[in-house]
């Protein structure tokens, strides 16, 4: 009986080491199929990502050689001639000498009061220029923020009004200048509207712009008549993102139509008004088709401006040695809208 026992026990015994010894070797070729299974994963990720990898070089050697042209043609139109501009306002040349006389900074010094010739002529420019760099954004912006408010509440024929008030954007700058040429002289159509309502005596014989009194005043209406379209279109679109939620609650705290626009709606755009105001700015130091179709500078220099006194330095002159002159006028106006944009790149992140 004990014999008997005892060789079951070995049985028993010699078949549970067995089954360990079986579950071990499948637990390791098990480990041994997964480990194979992982690397093979790994094998195949990596050759998904070198050739992620060489696509995306491809793409980029696709992309270079497309910009490439554009990027020779800057260097060559662009950058050659902004340090050749550099180059030449150091230097005293009309622009036909083979040689140039070189001169420093006395260019330079020339146009902020060493010249009694010249810094007269650029002194009245840059008081024209403030004028309008300061009353234009003004202006635009008290008449398009109006305007906007209007037509964000007109419901019928929104789309014709919005329209009309945007023509003078659309249309060509040199038609425009012209017509008004045109409707502002002795004989036009302005002086024969102010006689015939009786206004006879507000009327201009040598015309709107020929007046000094009035000639620069009549370019900066002008001006503010061409650059609502755009602050008026910018006010729209601050309008219509603003939460008519808030426009409710204002309503029934009892706010009116005039302590809505004034106290919410206008903080609310105030982004919107700084970007109006600097393109404004923006415009009025480096702009000058205006006044050079419509005046010339004309009369006295009273309607001249850096703009146009750059461009009368450098082909107005005839043959005088004045093209470094301009181009020390023009870095000057270069550093200037730099300024200007550093200060719209600080007020937009603000806003």
């Amino acid at each position: 009986m004990s014999a008997t026992t005892l060789t079951d026990r070995e049985r028993a015994a010699d078949s549970a080491t067995r089954s360990r010894g079986s579950a071990a070797g499948q637990g390791h070729h098990g480990s041994h199929r997964d480990n194979e299974a992982h690397q093979g994963k790994r094998q195949r990720g990596a050759a998904s990502q070198s050739g992620t990898r060489g696509q995306r070089r491809r793409e980029a050697a696709w992309g270079y050689a497309f910009v490439a042209p554009a990027i020779v043609l800057f260097c060559v139109m662009g950058a050659y001639t902004l340090f050749f501009g550099l180059e030449v306002s150091f230097a005293q040349w009309n622009g036909l000498t083979p040689t140039w006389k070189w001169v420093g900074f006395k260019n330079y010094l020339d146009l902020l009061g060493g010249s009694p010739l010249y810094s007269p002529e650029v002194r009245q420019a840059a008081l024209n220029t403030v004028i309008v760099m300061v009353v234009v954004p003004i202006a635009t912006v008290c008449i398009a923020f109006p305007l906007a408010i209007i037509l964000n509440q007109v419901k019928r024929l929104s789309g014709v009004f919005r329209s009309v008030y945007f023509i003078p954007y659309v249309t060509t700058g040199v038609a425009v200048y012209m017509a008004w040429k045109y409707v502002l002289e002795p004989d036009g159509a302005f002086n024969a509207l102010l006689t015939m309502f009786g206004l006879g005596s507000l009327s201009q014989p040598q015309g709107w712009l020929g007046n000094p009194d009035t000639a620069l005043g009549t370019l900066i209406v002008i001006m503010v008549w061409s650059a609502v379209p755009v602050a008026m279109l910018l006010y729209l679109t601050g309008l219509q993102s603003i939460d008519g939620a808030v426009l409710e609650a204002a309503k029934i705290d009892g706010a009116g139509w005039w302590r809505t626009n004034v106290s919410i709606i206008r903080p609310l755009l105030a982004g919107t008004t700084a970007i109006i105001v600097l393109l404004n700015v923006r415009d009025g130091l480096q702009g000058f088709q205006i006044f050079l179709l419509m005046t010339n500078g004309a009369p006295a220099g009273r309607t001249n401006v850096l703009g146009l006194e750059v461009y009368d330095l450098a082909f107005q002159k005839l043959l005088a040695p004045t093209l470094g002159l301009s181009s020390a006028l023009g870095w000057l106006l270069f550093i200037a809208a730099l300024v200007v944009a550093f200060i719209n790149q600080k007020v937009t992140k603000e806003r």
